[in-house]
């Protein structure tokens, strides 16, 4: 029996895990061995897939649940919840 984390994260940015946020989510991901993933209804996405992120409807103000698992994966779970805390870093774009 494995430990994984899974932890609900909020979509708070304006507009959404749309290509920008997406990429900074691989980019992030790719920085751990730990398999990371979203499941939102009954998608489940991997965090290293530009295409699959997008593809999640991840409108503003709606959840998704992260899954990490893997060697790394208190680190990774908190680098990518930090992502979602400072809202994709979209606060100096208007």
């Amino acid at each position: 029996e494995k430990n994984m984390i899974e932890k609900v994260l909020k979509i708070n940015n304006k507009y959404g895990i749309h290509a920008r946020p997406a990429a900074l989510i691989v980019k992030e991901a790719s920085k751990f061995s730990s398999e990371i993933f979203f499941v939102k209804k009954d998608n489940k996405v991997s965090c290293r897939s530009i295409m699959e992120l997008m593809a999640i409807e991840g409108f503003p103000g709606t959840e998704v649940k992260m899954v990490v698992d893997g060697e790394d994966e208190l680190a990774a779970a908190r680098a990518i919840e930090e992502l979602f805390d400072n809202k994709f870093n979209e606060s100096n774009i208007e």
